[in-house]
């Protein structure tokens, strides 16, 4: 099984840049077209918030275009960027949402089991997990106590060492989380964004993981006064591979390379020496 995991993807109105610098919808529609191109194909599509840059509903139908053509299931959690009835709005249509609430949601992708929390608090960056989301992931943990398990939310619950934003981070809910997921052997990876950047940190027992943005990227930064900025680095994405019971994370670039070249070395290789 492979499970594929974008993240902040701050799309604008149509012709609109993020910042006034940033092609937020092109990168997404390349990150897209880089899903559809992977053999073989993701059994689903995890986003872990910033689907919208201003939460407005002509950034979601935006992202609810793209989004329509993938061919799996994708699920989704709400970032600080985005607000709440314009997301369940967009995605009226997806079962998998409530109709009033938290965006919480538990699904199944074959063996395993997603859980998404909301952790959007309106008008602010940081995130916190209200106690109705804390009993949402119990209950949602303790239905099915086999089933491997992935917990998606959108802001993480560590410091990073970048500041400005583990300002911004999970600010309320992170001990409570740390708690249940250690009482919870079957949580495989907490899934997060936020940071646009590739990050892991181990928590309550398991990684904690952090995917880069499809968009720009956070600027790596880690003096305690490093100033809130991006750059225009290279996107990616996290692609979780599920096979025997285990999960292992690969880091995909969303542009293609180069190659593939083959690893064969001609006879006139420097310092190559032929079997002969």
């Amino acid at each position: 099984m492979l499970i594929a995991h974008i993240s902040d993807l701050h799309a604008r109105p149509k012709g609109a840049l993020a910042y006034g610098v940033s092609e937020t919808n092109l990168y997404a529609e390349h990150a897209v077209h880089s899903l559809l191109r992977l053999d073989p194909a993701p059994d689903c599509v995890l986003i872990t918030g910033d689907l919208t840059d201003c939460g407005l509903d002509e950034e979601y139908d935006v992202v609810a275009g793209l989004l329509a053509r993938l061919p799996c299931p994708v699920y989704a959690v709400p970032g600080n960027h985005d607000r709440r009835e314009p997301f369940r709005r967009a995605f009226a249509q997806q079962a998998y949402l409530p109709e009033a609430g938290p965006l919480n949601f538990a699904v199944s992708c074959g063996d395993v089991r997603i859980i998404g929390l909301d952790s959007l608090v309106a008008g602010q960056s940081h995130g916190a997990l209200e106690p109705d989301t804390i009993s949402f992931l119990e209950r949602s943990l303790a239905a099915e106590p086999n089933a491997p398990a992935l917990v998606m939310l959108h802001h993480p619950p560590f410091d990073t060492g970048i500041a400005h934003m583990d300002r911004t981070r999970l600010l309320t809910g992170a001990d409570e989380l740390k708690r249940i997921v250690s009482a919870n052997p079957q949580v495989h990876r907490i899934l997060c964004g936020h940071v646009h950047r590739s990050i892991q940190q181990m928590f309550g027992g398991t990684l904690c993981q952090i995917a880069p943005s499809v968009g720009h990227q956070v600027m790596l930064d880690l003096r305690d006064d490093g100033p809130s900025c991006f750059v225009l680095e290279p996107a990616g994405f996290l692609l979780h591979r599920f096979a025997h019971g285990e999960f292992v994370t690969h880091l995909s670039a969303v542009e293609r390379a180069p190659g593939p070249f083959p690893f064969i070395l001609p006879d006139d290789y420097p310092g190559h020496r032929s079997a002969a």
